[in-house]
């Protein structure tokens, strides 16, 4: 067993000569394969499905392995970057975007390439996890719980402060994918 069980792949187009990339993504075991079984209306299975409708195979190819999480982490989000997501004219069918004010120079920081990325990555994986947790409670989940039940309340200057949920929360309600329910005691939100 590797030490490092963590590897950065692409998935590859092989009706384009070359094969193109179209997605990069980290994982460990067989992560990169298991694409071809999800569900869902996203750009990425979209391309899989026309793939696998022209009677090809999507192409998997390991391009760094034995990393540790955050390695694997820093190089996806280096690689999305580089290869730039087809929302903003990149190859990449990636979720993450990047950051408009960094690529037209409007910011009034320096931000580094990539770090817009990680971040967005990493806003992801929150929706996910508090979908997931709302999925298992369908009564309802409140913003605090949330924020305890996931590890995710600051207690900066003292105090619990569940900001963090608070903002991914509104971003999920924003989407679409969880709505508003006034109960009598407390303002709870849900799935759709």
């Amino acid at each position: 067993m590797l030490k490092n069980p963590f590897y950065v792949y692409a998935l590859k187009d092989p009706r384009e000569k070359p094969a193109k990339t179209f997605y990069i993504g980290k994982g460990t075991g067989t992560r990169a394969w298991e694409h071809q079984k999800e569900k869902g209306d996203s750009d990425k299975n979209a391309l899989i499905n026309e793939i696998h409708d022209s009677g090809r195979k999507v192409i998997h190819t390991i391009l760094v392995e034995n990393l540790t999480e955050p390695e694997a982490l820093k190089i996806e989000a280096e690689l999305i970057a580089s290869f730039g997501v087809r929302s903003r004219g990149g190859l990449l069918v990636n979720k993450v975007r990047p950051n408009p004010d960094n690529i037209s120079g409007k910011s009034r920081i320096n931000v580094p390439d990539g770090c817009y990325e990680k971040a967005q990555m990493g806003l992801e994986l929150l929706k996910d996890a508090i979908l997931e947790l709302a999925r298992a409670n369908p009564t309802g989940i409140r913003n605090a719980e949330a924020a305890k039940q996931l590890g995710l309340q600051s207690d900066y200057g003292g105090g619990a402060r569940d900001y963090l949920t608070y903002s991914v929360l509104g971003l999920l309600m924003r989407d679409g994918q969880m709505a508003r329910v006034e109960k009598p005691t407390r303002h709870v939100v849900v799935t759709r």
